[in-house]
């Protein structure tokens, strides 16, 4: 990470671009609508948004002071090779969130969430486009919750909780933001030049329940077994009494 400036910030990272706004329906449809006017890598953050959505078109509680962004680029990818961007941004969070919190308290959990002393503070969601070999474009959408713990939630997997409520520093939005988007940068840095393995070491090293017994539960079946690994393609690897599964979508249970 780089040093701090005398705000406190981390630096903005040099190439990306940055929208802020009031208010809009969701930050990734307005990254589907900047799309394809983008001149290098933008994050659109907005105060509060008024259709935020999850995985799977689930809701997305976002009480104003908790963060709601979208990072919009071009990476010359695979749809596989997109994908695999949701380890950087779980990293990357880790790294912003443990500024303002003990690591300790911190796990990723796969595929796509940050738990803090066991509940949901962040969530992050991929979104591509593209026929080709290549992607045309990428979007990489995260919620944290920072101030607020959201209300109403009741058939969450793993209950939600906020930096605030589990002691961290108060910090606002717009400053979180700086933090992640240094953190992401770093994250796009180790890829180019170490590969995926580096970004797949680093995220197990992190990672929550790492060689105990969970549950993926599929469209199609549950499995239970002991969570050995992500393998090369970000795939959950479980050993179960059939031998090793690897497994590309899923819900996790502990």
């Amino acid at each position: 990470m780089s040093s701090r400036d005398e705000n406190g910030h981390a630096p903005w990272p040099e190439g990306y671009g940055r929208v802020v706004l009031d208010s809009v329906d969701s930050t990734m449809a307005e990254a589907v609508r900047r799309a394809p006017d983008i001149d290098q890598p933008t994050w659109i953050m907005a105060k509060t948004q008024t259709a935020a959505r999850g995985r799977r078109g689930r809701p997305w509680v976002v009480p104003q002071g908790n963060l709601n962004a979208t990072l919009i680029f071009r990476p010359e990818a695979t749809p596989l090779e997109a994908a695999k961007r949701s380890f950087l941004a779980a990293n990357a969070l880790f790294q912003a969130l443990a500024i303002y919190v003990p690591a300790e308290k911190l796990a990723l959990k796969w595929p796509n969430d940050v738990l803090l002393s066991g509940g949901k503070v962040a969530g992050i969601l991929l979104e591509s486009s593209g026929q080709g070999r290549f992607v045309d474009w990428l979007s990489i959408g995260i919620g944290v919750n920072l101030c607020h713990v959201p209300e109403g939630v009741t058939d969450a997997s793993f209950a939600p909780t906020s930096l605030k409520a589990a002691g961290g520093w108060d910090v606002e939005p717009a400053d979180f933001l700086y933090t992640l988007a240094d953190a992401y940068a770093t994250q796009e840095a180790k890829l180019q030049r170490f590969g995926f393995g580096r970004i797949r070491d680093d995220w197990m090293a992190k990672a929550a329940r790492l060689g105990d017994m969970i549950t993926a539960r599929t469209g199609r079946e549950e499995v239970t077994g002991i969570f050995d690994s992500i393998d090369n393609d970000g795939n959950l690897v479980l050993i179960t009494g059939t031998g090793p599964r690897a497994i590309s979508a899923a819900e996790v249970f502990f």
